[in-house]
């Protein structure tokens, strides 16, 4: 290897510092509230600023209050049903489609292509999106978490790229065989996109693990649809911790307020912590094979 240049090393102290600093601030906030969420919580009340470490004797006693209430065990069923559901579903739909899109002999096939990039652009809207909902008789129900946003344009957009880039010569040898368009695309094309599939199963699953504003608008007389991320949201932002710390028998636990805090954000982020590392191998070659044509 070349001796790399003056410019060369400053630039990798540089890019290194840099990298360190991002990790730090991507870091700090969850090692924050993971610390706070063990630690002592009389002292949690009086402390200010970060916790870098569990202050007094750690304790899980914010994680059995939030677990002994049956609202939040069921929202977290709620949620891990529609991440499944939802991931499914538009999995299933954006391969589908992304692979009529591939074919370029198809009637139309350049004005369904704008078509569905028509659509990053413009969109309904919140209230048309709301009536068209209604119209169905799906509000407090659970198909309005999961039917709505299973077509995304953008990852039709990368899935397509993406099957584009397969050798045209598996695809012919599999027509001279006599296979079917879906037995190509099951047994040719889908094989060797393992990549691309895992970033659209990333993508789902983030959103649908984060969702909380479509529940907030679709359900809002069925709490017991609620998915975790809006039982957090009214515990963080609307104190309604004194609903989990009802539920608790024995001894006084009004000291575990900000602990419940704590625990219900770790709860909720834990998951997709496990999971992130296991597709993360997929994730960059993934979107650069979906990123390289148009």
């Amino acid at each position: 290897m070349n001796k790399r240049t003056t410019g060369e090393k400053i630039f990798a102290v540089f890019n290194t510092i840099f990298l360190a600093f991002l990790c730090m601030v991507f870091i700090l906030p969850i090692w924050h509230v993971a610390m706070g969420s063990i630690s002592d919580p009389l002292k949690v009340s009086a402390k200010s600023g970060l916790i870098l470490w569990p202050l007094g004797t750690p304790t899980m006693g914010g994680y059995h209050l939030i677990f002994q209430n049956q609202a939040i065990v069921k929202a977290y069923g709620n949620t891990l049903f529609y991440v499944v559901a939802a991931t499914l579903i538009g999995l299933i739909l954006n391969i589908l489609a992304a692979y009529c899109l591939t074919k370029t002999k198809l009637t139309f096939s350049k004005a369904f292509s704008m078509f569905v990039m028509f659509t990053m652009i413009f969109n309904g809207g919140l209230v048309p999106t709301y009536m068209v909902i209604r119209a169905l008789g799906w509000i407090d129900t659970r198909w309005a978490m999961i039917i709505p946003g299973a077509l995304s344009a953008f990852n039709i957009i990368i899935m397509r790229t993406s099957f584009m880039e397969v050798p045209s010569s598996l695809i012919e040898a599999a027509t001279i065989d006599g296979a079917s368009d879906f037995k190509i695309l099951t047994d040719v094309i889908l094989p060797v996109s393992k990549a691309i599939i895992a970033v659209i199963v990333l993508f789902y699953g983030i959103q649908h693990w984060n969702a909380w504003f479509n529940a907030s608008i679709y359900l809002p007389q069925r709490r017991d649809l609620w998915p975790l991320q809006l039982i957090l949201r009214e515990i963080v932002l609307q104190s309604t911790e004194n609903a989990i710390i009802a539920d608790a028998d024995g001894e006084d636990v009004m000291i575990y307020r900000p602990l419940i805090k704590y625990a219900t954000i770790m709860v909720s982020v834990i998951p997709m912590m496990i999971v992130y590392p296991f597709v993360q191998k997929y994730f960059v070659s993934g979107v650069m094979i979906g990123a390289v044509k148009g």
